[in-house]
């Protein structure tokens, strides 16, 4: 696909709505946690580096009148925290930031040389052929904050996956971006016809709304220490992602069972 991304996409049926949502908040609209609002697991910490797991809703970094994730932390550590890199607001999972400017720097220089390894997990539309891949496909801007691919102006863009999981009508990936392209594991799902269940982004805006989230989670983030020691900062999926995995896997056992 070349060009803004279209609505497509095959329809999951192994999660049934919640009835009672009706008449609620929009599902998969991700709903802003309040500055007061419970505090993030922190997963790893050093005189260095805080990590957290960040929840779905959540802003990676302060906005005006919304104090994002590192709002959240600050009765855990009231000092300045510097961002390195972001996850989506509607994306659950880890995210990392330093405490002071020379950690800062040297992450910073680990993201641009691409040493930081960084793993997903990505709940799909549909079944793919095979059980691994990798996509190389330029991204750029379109307006508005969209993205898509294309060949001929966008930047270079790579991003790996494997099946985790194989469902009835969807697909658990674990998927690691080799580039950092706003929104890079999000478009390319969706430009090789499998976008992410719950992205109102990016597919069938009607048939991804019976999703009460944007089914994408950061599972574990690879980096060094100034000392030089490589270390994996983990972070499960929280019981919103879970949730939706329990439906499939119910729906599967019981087509199972019936045959």
């Amino acid at each position: 696909m070349t060009g803004p991304p279209k609505e497509r996409g095959h329809g999951p049926k192994g999660y049934v709505p919640d009835p009672m949502r009706q008449g609620g908040p929009v599902p998969g609209a991700p709903v802003p946690v309040p500055a007061d609002g419970p505090r993030p697991p922190v997963v790893f910490e050093n005189g260095d580096f805080l990590a957290a797991a960040k929840p779905e809703g959540v802003l990676s970094v302060p906005q005006t009148n919304e104090p994002g994730l590192p709002g959240l932390l600050r009765d855990h550590f009231p000092g300045k925290l510097y961002p390195v890199h972001r996850l989506d607001r509607g994306a659950s999972g880890v995210i990392v930031f330093a405490k002071n400017a020379a950690a800062h720097r040297a992450l910073n220089g680990q993201f641009d040389r691409r040493e930081v390894h960084k793993t997903y997990l990505a709940l799909v539309d549909g079944v793919p052929g095979t059980n691994r891949g990798q996509i190389n496909a330029p991204i750029r801007e379109f307006g508005s904050g969209r993205m898509g691919v294309d060949a001929k102006r966008g930047k270079p863009s790579s991003t790996e996956w494997k099946v985790a999981e194989r469902l009835d009508d969807a697909t658990l990936l674990r998927v690691s971006p080799l580039t950092g392209r706003r929104h890079q594991i999000r478009v390319h799902l969706y430009h090789i016809g499998h976008p992410i269940l719950g992205d109102l982004r990016y597919g069938d805006k009607a048939r991804q709304a019976r999703y009460p989230r944007l089914m994408l989670h950061a599972i574990s983030l690879e980096f060094a220490l100034p000392s030089g020691e490589i270390v994996t900062v983990e972070a499960p999926p929280p019981p919103s992602f879970e949730e939706v995995l329990a439906g499939f896997r119910a729906t599967k056992k019981a087509r199972k069972a019936a045959s």
